[in-house]
């Protein structure tokens, strides 16, 4: 049972009631539980995507241990992330648009 983060950006209220009835509010939008299960994690997810295909604002960003994915972190997000983050060989990068001058 790994650690589970969540992060929120330009949410309804809602999704920091429901958060913060199931893992502690770190900072504003920010959620962590040390000890998720990963059925327990399902069933938050489908709650946020539940949400978040019907209310369509906002972003929000899972992340929790996972051995068996790339970098060894599993990753789920809906909405526009603000950062891009691509897989390459076994890590995880962030990907990020060039400035021209």
């Amino acid at each position: 049972m790994p650690m589970v983060v969540v992060v929120t950006r330009d949410v309804e209220d809602r999704y920091r009631g429901f958060l913060g009835s199931v893992m502690l509010e770190l900072a504003p939008g920010v959620y962590a539980h040390p000890r998720m299960s990963a059925g327990v994690r399902g069933r938050v997810w489908s709650v946020l995507t539940d949400w978040h295909d019907s209310l369509r604002r906002g972003a929000i960003v899972m992340t929790w241990a996972d051995r068996a994915a790339d970098g060894g972190l599993g990753l789920a997000s809906l909405g526009d992330p603000p950062k891009d983050i691509v897989t390459h060989g076994a890590f995880l990068l962030v990907r990020r648009p060039l400035r021209r001058s």
